[in-house]
This record gives structure tokens, sequence and C-alpha cells, in this order.
């Protein structure tokens, strides 16, 4: 993307996919704002085609797509196409977020856990399996986010769904005292969630899990190494006005 400081407007409206490595803690949003301001004023314009294919949670980082222009019309394609994560699964508690957006809320025990059992239960995890989104997520249901529900204290029944795990690699074991931390790889369906896929390790191992890490590293062909932070696209794109 070194050269989008030349490019014209008309080029951007044509179509153009930025590809963007999100820092943790930031929302989609926050970083498709971020370059939708940086083109409004290299251009002096009020209005630009713009939005992301496939939202990252804040405490997630890596591969961000967001389409501008024309290529706004293909944002499904891109969100159809197989995902590819890394991180870490901590067993030994669980959160009701299924990650660290809200505190631990239980411990359970790990002594019965080695190495040969999660091995064997990740086979559990691998092709077409059914799961249940997290309640703390930007689904839709009754006219809400089931985030806004959760918050509520709102009962919610999430139905399961269908998705597709095509490789589930485990890359390193870590045994602590009171949890083990799996560290992953994983390429996945659209709708997938990572979390949910943590929580249900942990019950398939008749104990407790939450997701500790997440980094996108991959959408189809495109790849988190060729990204660029928000902050370096919007430098870039302010460089030489135009």
């Amino acid at each position: 993307m070194e050269q989008i400081s030349t490019y014209t407007l008309e080029r951007f409206q044509e179509g153009f996919v930025f590809e963007v490595d999100k820092p943790l803690n930031w929302t989609s949003f926050q970083a498709v704002n971020a370059i939708k301001w940086s083109l409004k004023k290299k251009f002096n314009i009020k209005k630009i085609k713009i939005g992301h294919a496939g939202t990252l949670d804040p405490l997630a980082s890596g591969l961000l797509l967001i389409c501008c222009g024309k290529m706004t019309k293909q944002i499904a394609d891109f969100q159809s196409q197989t995902k590819t994560y890394t991180g870490t699964i901590c067993i030994g508690a669980s959160t009701p977020s299924f990650d660290l957006e809200t505190a631990i809320d239980q411990h359970y025990d790990i002594a019965h856990i080695n190495e040969e059992l999660i091995v064997e239960t990740k086979k559990q995890f691998t092709g077409v399996i059914l799961q249940r989104p997290p309640l703390y997520s930007a689904l839709k249901k009754e006219g809400k986010r089931l985030y806004e529900h959760a918050r509520a204290g709102n009962t919610i029944e999430v139905p399961e769904r269908e998705v597709e795990i095509h490789q589930f690699e485990i890359e390193s074991i870590q045994m602590n005292k009171k949890s083990i931390d799996l560290n992953f790889k994983i390429q996945c369906s659209k709708g997938t969630y990572i979390r949910s896929i943590a929580h249900d390790f942990g019950k398939a191992l008749q104990s407790g899990a939450h997701l500790s890490s997440l980094r996108r590293t991959a959408i189809g062909s495109y790849k988190v190494d060729k990204a660029l932070s928000p902050e370096s696209i919007k430098k870039l794109l302010e460089s030489n006005s135009i």
C-alpha cells in the first residue's frame, strides 16, 4: 500500500481494499473511521463509500479488510472466505463473555488434564461442528445486539449453528499450577466464534476455559504480514495532499 499517497480520488472510488492490521483495543469501527476521515480530508469531500469485511473484537488484533468505493459491493464475498487465527486458550477458568472482556467467574480443576487428553479432545473440534455464539456478541435478536441483552441482564436463548473448522493445530501447551495455556492455530469458515471454541473446549475437558488472546492472520489469500496499522495508512494518505 506504499503507493496510496499518490492515488487520485477516482482510484479509490473505483474500488480499493485496505489491508489493515487492527491494533488491540481498537474497534473495527474505529479503524474504518480513521481511514474514512483521512480520505475525506485528503480529497476535501463529504462522503465516500467505505466499510469493513468482518468484525474483529476489540480484544483481538490482526487482519481487517476495509473496502472503499465500488469494492464495498464485494464485502459479502470477503466475509465468506476462510479465516485463519492464532491465539491462546486458558484452561482452568471461565468468563461470561468467553474471553477477557468480562472477569473470571469460576475456576475449575485441571489435575486430570494432560497433553494426551488435550490432543484427543481437539479431534472433536474439526470438520463441521455445532456451536452456540457467545451472548456477548454483536449478533442481533429482538432488535438488539446480544451484548446489549447480556449487559442488561436479560435471559436470551442463542441457537446453535453449523460452522466448519478446516484446521486446528496445537502449537504449544504450557502446564501451570492452576491453569493450562493452549497456543493454537485455527482455520475456519465464516461465522465461527473462536471464543465459543475455547469455551466448549473447556467443557469437553470436563473443566472450563476462556480465550485469553486472539489474532487474525489471514482472510482467504490476504495475509496480515502485508497489512499496515490504521495510523500508518493515515500517515500515508496524508503524506501527499492532492
